[in-house]
């Protein structure tokens, strides 16, 4: 298999990691933490000017028509620099129900907004009892003439202080589990209705709790078949799956490097303390880890591309499990050979220690994906 990136994807690496490296330092992210809904819109534009928002668009929707890869490496970078801007919500996730169940409306209403960054998204699926399953749905949109009205709510929604749209989950039939009967709906966020409260997160992202009380939308607002849509969603979610090990990947990388920069510095009884065995030997450790997580973020990665959706999700089951046990193997041991310097909020290490928790478990976590990999066939050892 050729992992080798042709020279348009070198192109583009070099590309966002020459915008990141000039705008996004360690400073300049504390600073954009602090504007209104935790993020940057000036640096947002920037990646609308480079062409980030639209990568994965197709052509005829004004987008570049580029492909999974090209998502993982922009991750990649955006893990390295601890990025706070939406992208995975807007692009990832909302760009890919409308790719994958938008109709020709809705693309080509939604979608240019995304590509020069006036819009943001939030997917809002996450219930009080769901933990991981998609399918575990309560929120309802009943049928009103040929509008639906939705009731119900919706937690930790990435981004959901601050988006424009929401992209919302909701039964239309059926029983709390019951794998049909789910509908997917665009509903503006600033519809009669809706009850945002947002707050920080612990990586430093920003999220809301969301109640929907007899909120209407047309019919026009439901992607794809609104009582089949969870193949749609489960499609989605694994690509936004394979999308953060990218991200993990790029964090767990900079973590080691800033991890063996410190040891080499920092001075025990007269030398540096990267000059023990021990130590060495753990950042060895890391090494391997990391590039274990990296090897499986690209496997999951061409597995996005394959046609049945039992495979593609088996791959990406044993891409977040291998990630997850490497993101906290990469993650507590730079913690712990940083010293108590590790734990302050003045250190960079422990803020990508805390995105990488985060990573953990969002989507599910090792656990939830260990149990898909076996259910599945199995593809770890």
């Amino acid at each position: 298999m050729d992992f080798d990136l042709t020279e348009e994807q070198r192109l583009l690496k070099d590309s966002v990691d020459g915008l990141l490296a000039d705008a996004y330092d360690f400073d300049a992210r504390k600073k954009y933490m602090k504007e209104r809904g935790g993020w940057s819109k000036a640096l947002w534009g920037r990646l609308a000017e480079q062409g980030l928002l639209g990568l994965p668009f197709a052509e005829a929707d004004g987008g570049f028509g580029a492909g999974s890869v090209e998502t993982m490496i922009v991750m990649e970078a955006l893990g390295k620099a601890l990025v706070v801007e939406p992208y995975l919500a807007t692009v990832v996730i909302a760009g890919g129900f409308l790719r994958h169940g938008g109709s020709a409306e809705q693309k080509a209403k939604y979608i240019p907004d995304i590509i020069d960054g006036s819009k943001t998204f939030a997917f809002a699926q996450l219930e009080k009892n769901s933990r991981y399953d998609l399918y575990d749905v309560v929120t309802a949109a009943k049928k009103k003439g040929e509008a639906y009205v939705i009731d119900g709510e919706k937690f930790v929604v990435l981004n959901g202080e601050n988006a424009d749209t929401l992209i919302v989950t909701a039964r239309t039939k059926g029983g709390q589990r019951d794998k049909t009967g789910i509908g997917v709906f665009l509903v503006p966020a600033d519809a009669k209705g809706i009850t945002r409260k947002g707050y920080p997160t612990q990586d430093g992202l920003h999220a809301a709790d969301i109640t929907f009380t007899n909120v209407e939308v047309g019919a026009d607002a439901a992607i794809g078949d609104p009582e089949n849509a969870l193949p749609l969603v489960e499609r989605v979610a694994d690509e936004a799956r394979t999308a953060i090990c990218a991200e993990a990947v790029g964090a767990m990388d900079e973590s080691l490097k800033e991890t063996v920069e410190y040891i080499k510095t920092r001075k025990q009884f007269g030398v540096a303390i990267g000059s023990f065995q021990s130590l060495q030997h753990r950042a060895a450790d890391m090494f391997v880890a990391l590039e274990q997580a990296r090897s499986m973020s690209m496997f999951a990665t061409m597995a996005s591309d394959f046609d049945n959706a039992k495979e593609r999700s088996s791959a990406v089951a044993a891409a977040k499990v291998q990630v997850g046990k490497s993101l906290k193997f990469v993650g507590q041991q730079s913690i712990q050979l940083h010293g108590g310097i590790g734990m302050t909020m003045e250190a960079k290490i422990g803020h990508y220690f805390k995105r990488l928790t985060m990573i953990e478990n969002t989507l599910g976590d090792t656990d939830y994906h260990l149990r898909r990999v076996s259910e599945g066939g199995g593809l770890l050892g």
